[in-house]
């Protein structure tokens, strides 16, 4: 795959360390999107650590 993993993980917010996707946002996006998620580049640094990729939890974050 022909991919700027390299340049993307030093911006990636991803604080899972288990991510295999890290790095590699178009393989983290199909992920997210077939979960009906968003990657942890949408959320807040707090909300990002919850691990809740939900809409839902966006939009809550989006509020505070």
């Amino acid at each position: 795959m022909d991919c700027r993993q390299k340049i993307n993980i030093k911006d990636c917010p991803c604080t899972y360390t288990k991510c295999s996707r890290k790095g590699f946002c178009c393989l983290c996006l199909e992920h997210h999107r077939k979960n009906d998620e968003l990657p942890a580049c949408y959320f807040s640094a707090k909300a990002e650590k919850t691990y809740d990729r939900s809409i839902e939890k966006f939009i809550e974050d989006q509020k505070s």
